[in-house]
């Protein structure tokens, strides 16, 4: 997650803030979750990226995001879904995370 996170501050910077990202943590445990997003985010000097925590710990139900999956990313393109990938723990690699920002003229409209 950490190259994922750090790929998109480097392209809504690049992009004249007309990317927008955010992140959103699924969790039960908001308190040590909030520490720790604070953490990460000073570690790593994300500066564009919200790192935020869902009130929801399944998430919201009209995302269907797999019960399974450790890391979702989605990306709309105004409403709507553009793209979809859902990873088990551990599964995500640096070739998907290329895959990911690839994916962004998709939702930029280029």
């Amino acid at each position: 997650m950490t190259s994922l996170v750090k790929s998109l501050d480097a392209e809504v910077m690049k992009s004249g803030e007309k990317l927008c990202t955010f992140v959103v943590v699924l969790s039960n445990d908001e308190r040590q979750t909030t520490k720790d997003l604070k953490k990460f985010a000073a570690d790593n000097m994300v500066k564009k990226v919200p790192l935020t925590i869902s009130e929801v710990p399944a998430g919201p139900p009209a995302y269907k995001i797999a019960k399974d999956a450790d890391i979702t990313v989605m990306m709309w393109k105004g409403a709507k879904v553009a793209v979809n990938h859902a990873y088990a723990k551990g599964k995500m690699t640096e070739t998907d995370v290329k895959t990911i920002i690839d994916e962004l003229p998709k939702v930029l409209g280029k």
